[in-house]
């Protein structure tokens, strides 16, 4: 059976946070968790639906998904203009748009399929914050002007993710880079191209320490 053939899966409802979950949203979110929830909802119906998330995603779509990348925001500072490459499904782009409604985000993907159903989300959720710029990271620098910070999660390992994400700096500003376990052996490994770069510094910093059961693992580095 084709991809095309194939049925596409179910949508599915929204899951419910659990107490300490539901803490950590409404630290994060403030009076925009009303929109957070509608957001969950969309990743767990047309999301699902459309391929964006694995529907065994959708029991830890808070925890390991929304929150995970949401408390990523204590590391930007305000007014911020920032990048988020590969956004996929908004994550981490769209949560941080939730959660600081005083950064100015773009979300570079180049799928047209996703680049539609973050369109769609941004103006069901009315996020004026928000543009969505159809692109290849390595492509979009002219596009994107003038950046902040650039972030990026689960694109790629970080040394060859430094290659499409750097370059929007236009030699100043941070990539915030969300990793897991692996995070110190990626700096290892991407060191050598790093010194090439000019990168300043490189630090890997826990996000959430004490609002998430496990925080979140970024690696910045600095130009």
């Amino acid at each position: 059976m084709s991809e095309e053939q194939r049925p596409s899966p179910a949508p599915q409802e929204p899951p419910v946070p659990d107490d300490r979950e539901r803490h950590a949203a409404e630290r994060l979110f403030g009076e925009r968790l009303p929109q957070a929830e509608r957001y969950v909802a969309h990743l767990a119906s047309s999301g699902i639906v459309r391929g964006l998330i694995g529907p065994r995603e959708v029991p830890r779509l808070w925890s390991r998904h929304v929150l995970n990348c949401a408390v990523v925001e204590e590391l930007i500072r305000t007014g911020a203009r920032v990048a988020d490459v590969g956004s996929g499904a908004g994550l981490p782009g769209l949560c941080l748009a939730l959660a600081r409604p005083d950064l100015r985000i773009t979300l570079i993907e180049p799928l047209e399929r996703r680049v539609q159903w973050l369109d769609e989300v941004v103006a069901d959720l009315e996020l004026t914050n928000v543009h969505v710029l159809r692109a290849r990271a390595e492509q979009a620098k002219d596009d994107v002007g003038e950046v902040d910070v650039v972030t990026a999660r689960a694109v790629s390992a970080l040394v060859g993710l430094v290659d499409i994400t750097l370059p929007l700096l236009r030699g100043t500003g941070e990539l915030l880079a969300l990793k897991g376990r692996s995070a110190a052996d990626e700096v290892r490994k991407a060191q050598k191209k790093l010194d090439r770069l000019g990168a300043r510094s490189t630090e890997i910093l826990p996000a959430g320490e004490g609002l998430l059961e496990e925080p979140t693992t970024v690696v910045r580095i600095r130009l």
